[in-house]
């Protein structure tokens, strides 16, 4: 390390992505878990889903353009996933809480919020291990919408973040990555 304090800068900063790659996952689930969700999926339920999935691509753009100018790209693209991908869950996860409120028998039973988020991850890890499925013709099409939005996640989004990361990389050659 030298001696002009470069070396204690660069511990900080790694430090600051960590604190962000932990810390953005916890307060997006704590907010979750108070947010109030006691009214059914309705129209209102459907444009906040859609607003949100807006929001995330604004965040997922506003992300890649970050990690291209940072000096840890690699680190900046995991604070990215940390964010993006809890909230996108999220966001699914509180229009099926909304919609099993709102009909408890949408789903084969009814969905709580560490329920509703279960069955996001299942459906978004494409397990589908069948103990929790939609029943009504609203709980499917939701489900069918995370799927689709699923595979632009997956493929769209990482490769955004992941090309970022490459351009990232090529600004700043033979420097020290993280």
């Amino acid at each position: 390390m030298s001696g002009d304090g470069s070396g204690r800068r660069r511990h900080v900063h790694i430090l600051g992505h960590l604190v962000c790659i932990v810390g953005s996952p916890a307060v997006l689930t704590a907010l979750y878990y108070v947010a109030p969700l006691d009214h059914g999926f309705n129209d209102l339920s459907f444009g906040a889903l859609l607003g949100g999935l807006v929001l995330f691509g604004a965040l997922v753009v506003w992300q890649a353009s970050a990690i291209s100018r940072s000096e840890y790209p690699r680190l900046r693209a995991v604070e990215a996933l940390a964010t993006a991908v809890p909230l996108f869950l999220l966001l699914f996860s509180a229009s099926y809480v909304l919609l099993s409120i709102g009909n408890p028998q949408s789903f084969s039973e009814p969905l709580d919020r560490t329920g509703a988020l279960y069955f996001t991850v299942t459906v978004f890890a494409t397990v589908g291990f069948g103990d929790i499925v939609p029943t009504t013709p609203t709980g499917r099409v939701l489900t069918t919408l995370q799927m689709v939005a699923d595979l632009v996640v997956v493929g769209i989004v990482a490769k955004v973040l992941f090309g970022a990361v490459r351009i990232g990389l090529t600004r700043r050659p033979g420097k020290y990555e993280q």
